[in-house]
């Protein structure tokens, strides 16, 4: 079987010949991948600052989309030939950047008609971990102002639409290139995060500060913070928590799997509340080309790769 991952932490990526999937487990799912969705949090597994449980030579990635091929003696509600999708943490064999793949039936979700497979690969990180900012860490509720710094990428586009689909006034963060594209997916207010003084001009808007912040911008919790008033709640993804202050609740979301969940999102991507723009797909002799890609950003794009 082929994939592509490494022969050691902090190794290059590579094309790997890895033996064939083993036999499934009660609770597993058997994937013939389709498209597997590359991050910058790919990044953290290459260099083994984020432990999967296994050891290499491994192939990376954590979220795949394609056919069951088969399913274990327990699994119900999943059958071979379904189209699904998945975020694997840990990995019960090898990573998603591979031909085939095992998951957890739990953190499975089936796809309806007509999602691309494309999306539906780079999909499963970034909608969970807006999920579990929006409507876990920061509980936003209807009528609320709240912040999005980083909005421009692809996990912080969502944190925007999910925040505006409950109801939310949003104010985001984002470069000048990305304005337009964030003001249309739901931001009520688009502010340019060059701007040194941008934390002050949220609180001008809002009489005080948002309710609740949400941070998606590598080392931006501590502007951020800056942003929301006294008593409100931060969330960030990013490990830069900053100091207490003001009654301000705070905390890090490290995005977990989830199938139930998964699949409620992937209906919200169905309906055209969550949306993901694929930039470019690569083989998976180019995975090297693929991460480095999306480590840079791809203008609020996603990249995947296509076994």
């Amino acid at each position: 079987m082929l994939g592509a991952g490494v022969r050691r932490f902090g190794g290059p990526v590579e094309v790997l010949e890895l033996p064939g999937p083993r036999g499934l487990r009660p609770d597993e799912v058997l994937i013939d991948v389709q498209a597997c969705g590359v991050g910058n949090w790919d990044e953290f597994v290459r260099a083994g600052e984020w432990d999967l449980g296994i050891e290499p030579p491994m192939a990376l990635g954590v979220e795949a989309a394609g056919l069951v091929a088969a399913v274990g003696d327990l699994v119900t509600g999943i059958t071979a030939g379904d189209r699904v999708t998945v975020h694997s943490a840990p990995l019960r064999d090898q990573g998603a950047w591979a031909e085939r793949h095992i998951a957890a039936a739990a953190q499975v979700a089936v796809l309806p008609a007509g999602v691309p497979v494309d999306a539906a690969a780079a999909l499963p990180v970034p909608a969970l971990t807006a999920d579990q900012v929006i409507d876990g860490a920061l509980q936003v509720r209807a009528g609320q102002t709240v912040l999005v710094n980083g909005a421009g990428g692809v996990t912080g586009g969502m944190l925007v639409e999910l925040a505006a689909h409950r109801g939310a006034r949003v104010i985001a963060m984002a470069g000048a290139d990305s304005a337009a594209h964030v003001s249309a997916i739901g931001a009520g207010t688009v502010l340019d995060y060059h701007q040194r003084d941008w934390p002050e001009q949220v609180r001008a808007l809002t009489g005080g500060g948002v309710d609740a912040a949400a941070n998606a911008a590598r080392a931006g919790s501590v502007e951020a913070v800056r942003a929301v008033r006294d008593g409100g709640r931060l969330a960030t993804i990013t490990a830069d928590l900053p100091a207490a202050e003001r009654g301000i609740a705070m905390g890090v979301v490290q995005v977990a799997p989830g199938g139930a969940r998964l699949a409620g999102l992937v209906q919200l991507f169905a309906q055209g509340v969550l949306t993901v723009t694929v930039a470019d797909s690569f083989p998976l002799d180019r995975a090297a080309a693929a991460l480095s890609q999306a480590r840079h950003g791809a203008h609020g794009s996603a990249t995947v790769l296509r076994p």
